[in-house]
């Protein structure tokens, strides 16, 4: 689960991380701290660039990175790279980890992996 929109998620103080991670990375509501985190943000940092194929995954039910951070950053990427191959697979019962239970993690390495080779072929 990417974690891809730096400044607006360090910027709410309301989310269950934010402030108890403020000493580690910043808060972007100040300077220096708002342009470093600007400079390194990959949805902030999204342009008309030709990105490698990308296989983004979110857990609906993820404590740390909400889903909708990689699929806005997703949509971006499809509208600033058009030409980019993008998948975006949302987990509707997963975490942070991904999918629980044995065949389900196998079912989810398996798409990994077929989406790895396609990638390449």
């Amino acid at each position: 689960m990417p974690f891809v929109d730096v400044v607006n998620t360090m910027s709410d103080p309301t989310l269950p991380l934010t402030i108890t991670e403020w000493e580690e990375w910043g808060d972007p509501r100040e300077e220096p701290f708002a342009s470093y985190i600007l400079s390194y943000s990959p949805y902030d940092n999204t342009t008309n660039v030709s990105y490698p194929a990308l296989y983004v995954t979110a857990g609906l039910n993820d404590p740390r990175v909400s889903y909708h951070e990689p699929a806005k950053w997703v949509a971006r990427l499809r509208h600033e790279s058009p030409d980019t191959h993008v998948v975006f697979k949302c987990e509707m019962g997963a975490g942070h980890g991904g999918p629980s239970g044995r065949y389900e993690q196998w079912r989810d390495e398996a798409r990994t992996l077929s989406f790895a080779i396609f990638s390449v072929s």
